[in-house]
């Protein structure tokens, strides 16, 4: 069954694997203070006058595009990369996964990664990759030039036989072994087993009796 370490453990198991560090601005901590006191002042119990206007009103907001600074909508996509990279699974996917002849210019790799990165930030079909395509932050959080278009991940998923998918999980299988093995002791005292399920109704005047069909779904976490 899936093993779902949740984001504390995804976070420890990066700190672990990683030999370096990331590099905190000395002033972000001030500039964080800062502006928690402010908040602070501004929601401050006070004896309040009966207000001639609403309090939300409409605020002169300028709305500047800087050439420097650059946001995105999905900031830790920066780190998953570092996680695959230690945990081997690039190496590995290259190596069992032999879907590509030539690697113009994608390994299979990059497929598999394009597939799971447009799940993660919230993309729901291939189609959603192109959005992907077209966000500068997001390909630089990859440090990649480009990544596959819909119809080239589309292409790449028809390659997979019944092997090839056996390949693919065991190379995931592998990862998850050496996951486990950086996990401390007390890691292996307590499993919790997640179960769910839905409830469907189900209608037909020619299916008397049938009621309502349930289908069960499983799962597994430390």
């Amino acid at each position: 069954m899936p093993v779902n370490l949740g984001w504390n453990g995804f976070v420890e198991i990066l700190n672990q694997r990683m030999k370096t560090t990331f590099r905190v601005s000395r002033n972000y901590p001030k500039i964080l203070r800062n502006r928690k006191r402010r908040i602070e002042r501004r929601l401050a119990p006070k004896h309040w006058e009966d207000q001639g206007q609403p309090m939300l009103q409409a605020s002169n907001i300028h709305y500047e595009m800087a050439s420097r600074v650059q946001g995105i909508n999905c900031g830790g996509i920066g780190a998953l990369p570092l996680l695959v990279q230690r945990l081997g699974l690039v190496a590995d996917w290259d190596r069992s996964l032999q879907l590509l002849k030539v690697h113009l210019p994608y390994h299979e790799s990059d497929h598999v990664l394009n597939l799971a990165y447009n799940l993660l930030v919230g993309g729901e079909r291939l189609e959603d990759i192109e959005q992907r395509r077209q966000a500068e932050n997001f390909l630089n959080g990859l440090g990649a030039e480009r990544i596959p278009d819909p119809t080239t991940a589309g292409d790449f998923t028809r390659r997979f036989g019944p092997e090839d998918i056996g390949s693919l999980q065991e190379c995931i299988n592998r990862a998850r072994l050496a996951v486990w093995k950086v996990q401390p002791e007390g890691f292996w005292k307590e499993a919790f087993i997640d179960v769910g399920g839905s409830i469907a109704g189900t209608y037909g005047e020619c299916k008397q009796g049938l009621g309502l069909s349930t289908k069960g779904l499983g799962g597994m976490r430390r």
